[in-house]
């Protein structure tokens, strides 16, 4: 198999896992599960059910398709495919365990064949198919024998399928491809080269209420999702702050039998962490603005974009700070910022009730 294994111990993520009915014996160690197999030449197919390591920060999206089943369904709506539901699946979602949080929002390993990488996007990134062209480095390191690629025979590796799911309010087309050819620096009268190439295409589906209807409604979990985000909008459109806009779609939502049992297990989370990821684009947008009038007055394109870069890294780790329960002074200590500007970011994300 293909799967790093060191000692008789295989690699997976935190869950239940089984092979044939059998259960593994698991430990837990540094935000991962260590599976003790039976034997290291073991050539059963894992089946993970993530059930959800809560240690690791979600967003409403990955919480919900934290599972096995509903990752085949979600590949299966969007591919047109028809694994069963007992597909064998195993998790490979980068996580940073330092900072307690995600790399990717998701990645999976499908029937040993297919590795999927997911992302979702309220704002579309040109860069995606560099993102993830470092992404599935990281996710093959992590799922192959690194003395393998050392060997004269080939390995056979699972095929990569990259989708960024997009729900913004900015206008997008139902589909778009990204390749990472288009980032290549153009060369002056097109020498032929050594006759290699690499190159990544990702495909971005919009996932917005009434648009690519045949593919959302394919997966009930999914269909949910854009049914519930549009109920949040739409309370925010009718003048309603983001919490109680949130509250309204979940109890709307749970008495029309969207995503029930989910928001009724899960309500008070899907409050935090919604509100959290709207405050934190909403104070990036403003990031961007501010940024981009002081590269203006400055008059340098390339002072635009580094202070736009260097505004969003900065609102993104207020905000992370701020979330871990950081006060404003420990925040400007860290990131040596001063607390005005630290009250600043939190006030124009919505947070300045709690910004002492």
């Amino acid at each position: 198999m293909y799967f790093r294994e060191e000692k008789g111990i295989k690699k997976v993520t935190s869950g239940i896992c089984k092979t044939a009915g059998n259960p593994f014996i698991f430990i837990l160690k540094y935000g991962c599960a260590y599976a003790i197999m039976e034997s290291s030449e073991s050539k059963e197919a894992v089946r993970c059910q993530m059930g959800a390591n809560r240690e690791f920060k979600n967003s409403v999206f990955t919480a919900l398709f934290d599972d096995a089943g509903e990752l085949i369904s979600l590949y299966n709506a969007l591919s047109g495919g028809g694994f069963p539901s007992d597909t064998p699946v195993m998790m490979a979602t980068l996580e940073d365990v330092l900072y307690n949080d995600r790399y990717n929002d998701i990645a999976f390993v499908l029937d040993d064949k297919i590795v999927v990488l997911v992302e979702h996007q309220s704002t579309v990134s040109e860069n995606m198919p560099l993102r993830l062209l470092i992404y599935i480095a990281r996710v093959y390191e992590k799922l192959i024998d690194s003395d393998a690629v050392y060997r004269s025979r080939l390995m056979k590796i699972p095929k990569p399928d990259f989708i960024v799911l997009y729900n913004g309010t900015d206008p997008f087309p139902d589909e778009k491809t990204l390749r990472l050819s288009d980032a290549y620096t153009a060369m002056g009268g097109s020498p032929p080269g050594l006759g290699g190439s690499l190159d990544l295409e990702v495909r971005v589906v919009n996932i917005n209420e009434g648009r690519n209807g045949a593919i959302v409604g394919k997966c009930e979990t999914l269909h949910g999702y854009v049914l519930f985000v549009g109920k949040v909008r739409a309370n925010r459109k009718a003048g309603m702050d983001l919490s109680r806009a949130v509250t309204k779609a979940a109890k709307d939502c749970i008495n029309e039998g969207i995503l029930a049992d989910f928001l009724r297990t899960h309500s008070s989370e899907v409050i935090n962490m919604l509100t959290t990821e709207w405050n934190a684009e909403r104070a990036q947008m403003i990031a961007r603005e501010e940024a981009l009038e002081e590269g203006i007055e400055i008059g340098e394109a390339r002072g635009e974009a580094r202070g736009e870069a260097r505004g969003e890294a900065q609102v993104t780790q207020v905000i992370k700070l701020f979330v871990q329960k950081k006060s404003p002074k420990e925040i400007s200590a860290t990131l040596g910022v001063t607390q005005k500007k630290v009250k600043d970011i939190l006030r124009a994300s919505g947070l300045t009730g709690q910004a002492q």
